[in-house]
């Protein structure tokens, strides 16, 4: 299972979706194409400054203040968590 959860500093993924075995798991590949296009989508449509750290079924994004057009993508990137969370709610759940 894969959480997904967010708090004021950032956002906070771990686990393994476990859909498929290695390499074809589609739910995996959806959270981490997610996680992937928000950091750069915040590190090149932005001035806002994160961190991050991305690791085998990890993913931290740690940031302060950021724009609104930041808040947008963090948004955004909720929204396309949310959905894959309904599809597939055995295997990504946000917390």
């Amino acid at each position: 299972m894969i959480e997904v959860s967010r708090s004021k500093e950032g956002i906070r993924i771990c686990g393994h979706a476990g859909y498929a075995e290695h390499g074809k798991d589609i739910v995996c590949a959806a959270v981490t194409a997610l996680a992937q296009t928000l950091i750069m989508s915040v590190e090149e449509l932005t001035d806002d400054e994160i961190q991050y750290e991305i690791s085998p079924g990890r993913v931290e994004i740690h940031y302060r203040d950021l724009s609104e057009a930041g808040k947008l993508l963090v948004d955004s990137f909720f929204i396309g968590i949310e959905r894959i969370a309904e599809a597939f709610p055995q295997n990504v759940q946000k917390k």
